[in-house]
């Protein structure tokens, strides 16, 4: 958070300076929204442009991706406008060498003015500020491992049932691993004697059951015919 802070109000800073350069002396007292756009590639001459053709302008054009990449935390911006205020400057610097021979600093102000010090600085600051910021994806990081959004570590084998932690919405179904117990056998009465009739409840069976006569153990006599009053068979 204060490498947030600090790295956005370092960026402001540099965006502020390298817009009101060309408000300051460059050259020679002369101001830097004297010179012109083209004056940048071409060389430096003596005519005075209108306020959309001056190199404040350009400038402009620099320091707006610091103020995105302010809003938007984005290190990138920051040190892409900090790169195009100085390659702007530095190539300022170029076309007036060459138009007047050699850059001189000159206590009096007929030599480099404070405006390039201005711009110079100011995409100093906007690269210092790129390095300090963390970015988006940095303090991304950083909550996801210091916050509540850390993800949860896989249990262990001894308690496989309580993965994932969290559960799609849908039926409730859970599935185990665990081997199911064995049934126990029944070594009681069987339950279909239970229900005959004449059982009694413990199972027995207490039904009458027919007598049958025993057979005759001699075929041939024919029926056997009772006995008499003395006791012996008749006939």
């Amino acid at each position: 958070m204060i490498r947030n802070v600090l790295g956005s109000v370092l960026a402001l800073a540099g965006a502020a300076a390298a817009v009101l350069s060309p408000f300051r002396d460059w050259y020679d007292g002369r101001l830097g929204r004297h010179y012109r756009v083209d004056e940048l590639f071409t060389g430096i001459t003596a005519g005075r442009p209108g306020p959309l053709g001056s190199i404040l302008v350009v400038f402009l054009f620099a320091a707006l991706p610091a103020v995105i990449g302010v809003v938007l935390r984005s290190r990138l911006l920051v040190a892409a406008s900090g790169v195009l205020v100085l390659g702007f400057t530095v190539l300022w610097m170029v076309r007036q060498g060459e138009s007047v021979g050699s850059l001189t600093v000159a206590g009096d102000g007929s030599g480099l003015g404070w405006g390039v010090a201005w711009a110079a600085a100011g995409g100093v600051l906007l690269l210092l500020s790129a390095a300090v910021m963390p970015g988006r994806r940095a303090a991304g990081r950083r909550s996801v491992r210091g916050g509540h959004d850390r993800p949860y570590a896989a249990p262990g084998s001894e308690n496989p049932d309580t993965w994932p932690p969290t559960q799609e919405p849908g039926p409730s179904v859970q599935t185990s691993t665990l081997p199911e117990p064995e049934p126990e056998l029944y070594t009681g009465p069987d339950p279909a004697e239970r229900h005959r009739p004449g059982a009694d409840p413990d199972g027995r069976d207490t039904a009458p059951y027919p007598v049958v006569p025993d057979p005759d153990p001699d075929p041939g006599r024919g029926p056997a015919s009772a006995p008499d009053a003395d006791g012996r068979p008749r006939g």
